[in-house]
């Protein structure tokens, strides 16, 4: 609850200053510093999928992504409003309101029970669950809260990882006794327990898996606007790109954001049918179905018809890792587990661009495509060999 609030507080004021940068570098600065803030976002998602029962979480995670599609969508709009009426600056000032608006609501969020728990704070938890028991009109079960915890973080063990994750009770006097272990010996702790026997695996394809769709989430965003320039220019050999006029570019944000939608609504389905892995390397495969074409030039709208299937995919498999990767760790890891897999994430968002811009600058839209087919297959292959599938089980 604490790092939601700064990741709110801190994204919306480094966001307002930055309307007021007096020179270029200056605004990059700041607008480095809104994307510190944003980078703690994933907790919002794992804080929300702790409340969340089994049977709803796929649907109810995926749903709750279609917020991000709607902001990025209500932000084209206002930037393809607010430039041509007033100026940047004005954008980023009303950029940043929406973050401060959370600001009021963080006095009655509730904190993870199973945080409190992990932290040994067992009185606490129980009042949250009795305030949710309250609000849903349900009983608590009887007895006396308790919480697992593994008496070592970086032991070699002889069970399987699918073991390792199913839900295990421990006396509070047990919790107690671990809880200092786990805790006090910092991040250091938690990369060894992301990275012991019973998780290595995990952790690994998770890492490699958030660089691939990041990669292609992004690449196929800047391939929106490359295509279409590298279609104008590369028969004549040249390598000269026009800018889009601000309008037109504003316009092509609203319009393919919209594409996002349908693969939202697609992966809700398929998420709860036929499990989180499925979801993830059948999507991904589809994705690059569709970018498969286009190693060789096509007209304006069959290119725009692909990639609007291309990003409706990646959009989908993204938001199904985003809910998988917080299943498989245990409440001790999971927000680390998550934030070091998606902070991986985004050095493929950092990379993608050489490849989409890069390679299409200089007319090599064949090979620019192939690395992405490359990549996404590589992780719908890495998706299949995930050891556990998350589907309607208890998070640890």
């Amino acid at each position: 609850r604490t790092v939601l609030l700064f990741s709110a507080l801190f994204t919306s004021g480094m966001g307002f200053l930055s309307a007021w940068s007096p020179n270029y570098l200056c605004l990059i600065a700041l607008r480095f510093l809104v994307g510190v803030g944003v980078g703690g976002g994933h907790v919002f998602s794992s804080w929300f999928l702790e409340f969340v029962p089994a049977q709803n979480r796929g649907t109810c995670v995926v749903l709750f992504s279609l917020f991000w599609t709607i902001g990025t969508v209500l932000e084209a709009s206002l930037a393809w409003v607010v430039i041509s009426a007033l100026n940047w600056r004005w954008l980023l000032v009303l950029t940043s309101i929406p973050c401060f608006l959370l600001l009021p609501f963080f006095r009655i969020i509730p904190e993870s029970p199973r945080y409190l728990c992990a932290q040994n704070r067992m009185s606490d938890a129980t009042l949250v669950l009795e305030s949710v028991s309250m609000i849903n009109q349900e009983a608590l079960p009887p007895g006396v809260l308790t919480y697992r915890r593994e008496s070592k973080v970086d032991t070699l063990t002889s069970e399987t990882e699918i073991d390792h994750l199913l839900p295990v009770r421990e006396t509070e006097i047990e919790c107690k006794a671990n809880n200092a272990l786990s805790f006090k010996s910092g991040a250091a702790a938690a990369l060894r327990r992301l990275l012991s026997p019973a998780l290595r695996r995990s952790t690994l394809l998770l890492w490699f898996v958030y660089f691939a769709n990041s990669f292609a989430y992004y690449g196929v965003v800047l391939l929106t606007s490359q295509l279409s320039d590298s279609n104008r220019n590369c028969p004549s050999g040249l390598t000269t790109v026009q800018r889009q006029e601000d309008a037109n570019l504003y316009r092509d944000t609203f319009v393919t954001s919209l594409a996002e939608i349908p693969g939202l609504i697609v992966s809700a389905i398929l998420v709860e049918w036929i499990g989180r892995k499925a979801t993830m390397w059948s999507m991904l495969f589809t994705c690059a179905a569709f970018l498969g074409p286009l190693v060789l030039h096509q007209d304006e709208l069959l290119t725009t018809a692909l990639l609007f299937g291309a990003r409706a995919c990646a959009m989908g498999s993204s938001t199904v890792l985003c809910l998988y990767a917080p299943e498989v760790y245990p409440t001790s890891v999971r927000s680390t587990g998550v934030g070091i897999a998606t902070s991986i994430g985004k050095i493929g968002g950092v990379i993608c661009p050489l490849v989409a811009v890069g390679m299409l600058r200089t007319c090599h839209q064949m090979e620019a495509v192939f690395v992405f087919e490359l990549v996404l297959c590589l992780a719908g292959v890495a998706c299949i060999l995930f050891p556990v599938e998350t589907k309607g089980r208890e998070i640890d």
